[in-house]
C-alpha cells in the first residue's frame, strides 16, 4: 500500500459527554451505511491490549461507554479481547460484499495518547483545568476500499442517486441528433448526469450497450419524439416505460435522487 484516504475526524469532549457523543457517531454511521444500501454488517468492540497507555480506569469507563452506546441501539456485537489499539478501546464496523466477505469500514476509537502528548486541557465549570477525552472516528474508513466494496455490493447496478451516468439519450439516427443534444442539455440543466450516444450505430446496439453499462434510464429519440417534443423512456431491468415529457422525467430522476428511494437488487455478478 502506497497511500489511502480516510474520512477522518476527531471529537474532544468532557467525561460526562463521552457516551452521548458515541451514540451520535453510531447514529451517523448507521445513517451513512443504510443510505448506501448496506444492511448486513458486524460490530466488534476491541478492549485493552497488554501494552497500553492511559489510566486503566479511563479504559474501563470508555469501554463500558462503547458497550452501552451499542446496546442502546439494540445492535449485536462481538468482543475482540485485547484487540484495541495501544492508545484506546474502539468499535469496528465491518460490512459484507457480494461474496459475503467482511471488510473493515467504520472505526470509533478512543485516543488517550494525543491529549497527553499535546497537553490538551479545558476549563471546567469548577474553574479548573481538565484533560478532554478524544474520540477518533472514520465512517467509511479507507475511501478506496469502501468504493471498491460498494461497486461489488451493487455489481455495478447502482441506484439512480449513485449512478455515474443517470440517463443516456439514444437518437435513432443523425436526423434526430440536434433534438437529442437539446434533450441532454435540458436534463443537465435539471441536475441530471446525462450523456448523448452519438455513435454511428443501430438503436439495438446502443440499447444493448447502455444495458450492459447499467445506465438507469435510456431515452430513445426518433421521428415521433421530435414531433411531440417527448422521449421514449426505457428503464434498466424494467423495459419500456412509454413516452414522457422531458420536465416530468427530470422531476422523476430528481425525486429518486433526493429521496434515494430507488434501490436495485444488490450482490451477484450476473446482473
Amino acid at each position: 500500500v502506497r497511500q489511502f484516504t480516510q474520512d477522518d475526524a476527531h471529537i474532544f469532549c468532557r467525561t460526562d459527554q463521552v457516551e452521548s457523543e458515541i451514540e451520535r457517531v453510531i447514529d451517523f454511521t448507521l445513517f451513512v451505511l443504510r443510505s448506501f444500501g448496506f444492511e448486513d454488517y458486524s460490530m466488534y468492540i476491541s478492549t485493552r491490549p497488554e501494552k497500553a497507555v492511559g489510566d486503566p480506569e479511563n479504559w474501563d469507563m470508555a469501554t463500558d461507554a462503547l458497550k452501552r452506546a451499542v446496546d442502546k441501539h439494540s445492535l449485536p456485537y462481538l468482543i475482540d479481547d485485547g484487540g484495541g489499539a495501544f492508545y484506546g478501546p474502539k468499535i469496528d464496523v465491518k460490512i459484507k460484499d457480494s461474496l459475503n466477505r467482511e471488510w473493515q469500514c467504520t472505526t470509533i476509537q478512543f485516543d488517550f495518547n494525543l491529549p497527553e502528548r499535546f497537553d490538551l486541557t479545558f476549563v471546567g465549570d469548577d474553574g479548573k483545568y481538565h484533560r478532554p477525552f478524544m474520540v477518533h472516528r472514520a465512517l467509511l474508513g479507507s475511501m478506496e476500499r469502501f468504493f471498491g466494496t460498494l461497486v461489488e455490493h451493487y455489481a455495478g447496478n447502482f441506484p439512480v442517486w449513485l449512478a455515474p451516468v443517470q440517463a443516456v439519450v439514444l437518437p435513432i439516427s443523425d436526423v434526430q441528433m440536434d433534438f437529442a443534444q437539446q434533450v441532454g442539455q435540458d436534463l443537465k440543466a435539471g441536475g441530471v448526469r446525462v450523456e448523448v450516444d452519438d455513435q454511428d450505430a443501430k438503436l439495438g446496439y446502443k440499447i444493448r450497450e447502455a444495458e450492459t453499462q447499467k445506465v438507469p434510464y435510456m431515452l430513445i429519440v426518433g421521428k415521433e419524439e421530435v414531433e411531440s417534443g417527448q422521449v421514449s423512456v426505457r428503464r434498466h431491468g424494467d423495459g419500456d416505460l412509454g413516452k414522457m415529457e422531458i420536465a416530468d422525467l427530470v422531476s422523476r430522476i430528481q425525486e429518486e435522487t433526493a429521496t434515494k428511494t430507488d434501490k436495485p437488487k444488490t450482490g451477484g455478478c450476473s446482473h
